[in-house]
């Protein structure tokens, strides 16, 4: 703990992304819960709760060719505060969605609002290993962590009792005001900028990262290790376990806030308690963890109070795993590549999220158990934690 507050303490500009990454973090939850409650009083097809998880991810996979080029081109504080902008601006226009005939136009706004936001974390994955020491890149990136999953707890649970009480058009006027405060305080952050001596044509740049990563194989074994944690991506899964399993208990909103917050409450905790702990040894024992809790919150699914066992296990090991295989594709990466590995690493993790997302609301239409798919995805970590040990023995 003391080793996080002192990075903070020494490093102003670390210190304020993080304080903008906690506001802004904790906002987005109110307009990602409140999409789904949205889509479920709808009434929406089981499709459509798949569509929106996964238009969460599409787009980072999409874009990222490009985005990792621009970073490396343009200047990096007005980039993130165009950013920003737009986000805001989505989040606006979705108070105005009322019924499915706007589902398109909602999804739309989904893609765009999700796409800024992962360029945005792109940009600021990429500014970090040009501001800190590699041993400080390990602690920023586990701060982030624990940002992210202390966002999530506190922002599922007042999310979802904020929307059970208030509606889902106050949930997005709170996430565009909570936005405009990460917009000022960027406005008074000063930053270097990862525009790159390099000259190359943004065509010229997507090409070269492609030939990098072909050339440095340990780092496309890395980006494929860190997209693995992709199988975690339990949106879709959620929702469809509070629409047809839990929602005779509580409302929608709340069984989501509940399952949510108790999920990212044991992430906190277990970047806490396992960092000290991990290395490269012990990663593949943090894999096939993963992969157990996994499969017995499945197990445990169908009692909602007996599986906040399962779920609180699943988080212990989520952000460890995280940080700690985005920092080893981080000390492999040379720095003039940063941006554009950064953004390659990101199409191929939320290429595996949307492939997630889509899969389980498929496999559920076909007539597969909810409790089955979570012990499906719980297997396939105990496969990567495997994969892990053949890359220490082949890949050097």
């Amino acid at each position: 703990m003391n080793h996080y507050i002192e990075l903070l303490r020494t490093n102003v500009t670390l210190l304020r992304l993080s304080i903008i990454q906690l506001i802004c973090y904790f906002g987005a939850w109110f307009s990602h819960m409140a999409i789904y409650t949205l889509l479920i009083n709808l009434d929406a097809p089981i499709w459509a709760l798949s569509a929106a998880a996964a238009f969460t991810f599409l787009p980072s996979m999409l874009l990222a060719p490009f985005s990792g080029a621009i970073i490396d081109k343009v200047n990096t504080k007005k980039f993130m505060l165009f950013l920003t902008a737009i986000e805001i601006v989505t989040v606006f226009w979705l108070m105005f969605i009322t019924s499915l005939d706007a589902l398109w136009m909602l999804l739309g706004l989904i893609f765009i609002r999700m796409g800024t936001g992962s360029i945005y974390f792109q940009t600021e994955m990429s500014l970090l290993p040009k501001i800190l020491s590699d041993k400080e890149l390990k602690i920023a990136n586990e701060i982030h962590s624990i940002i992210w999953s202390t966002s999530y707890a506190l922002g599922m649970a007042a999310s979802g009792f904020y929307i059970h009480y208030f509606g889902t058009t106050s949930a997005f006027i709170a996430d565009m005001i909570l936005y405009g405060v990460g917009f000022y305080l960027l406005l008074g952050l000063d930053i270097p900028s990862l525009v790159s001596k390099n000259t190359l044509h943004v065509r010229a740049l997507i090409w070269s990262g492609f030939i990098y990563i072909k050339e440095n194989p340990k780092i496309m074994h890395l980006i494929f290790l860190h997209a693995s944690i992709g199988f975690t991506a339990y949106d879709a899964l959620i929702a469809l376990l509070a629409d047809h399993e839990y929602k005779h208990l509580l409302s929608i909103a709340l069984v989501m806030g509940f399952i949510n917050a108790s999920r990212a409450f044991s992430q906190v905790l277990g970047q806490f308690v396992l960092s000290r702990y991990i290395n490269q040894n012990s990663l593949f024992y943090l894999f096939i963890a993963q992969g157990v809790s996994i499969i017995l919150w499945g197990i445990l699914q169908y009692d909602f109070y007996l599986s906040f066992v399962g779920i609180f296990l699943c988080g212990l090991f989520t952000t460890t795993l995280w940080s700690y295989t985005y920092t080893l594709l981080q000390y492999e990466t040379d720095a003039e590549f940063y941006g554009r590995v950064i953004a390659y690493n990101d199409m191929v993790f939320m290429g595996v999220c949307t492939l997630v997302s889509f899969a389980i609301g498929a496999l559920f239409e076909w007539g597969m158990p909810l409790w089955m798919i979570t012990c499906m995805l719980g297997f396939a970590f105990i496969v990567i934690g495997f994969y892990w040990k053949w890359i220490q023995k082949v890949i050097k």
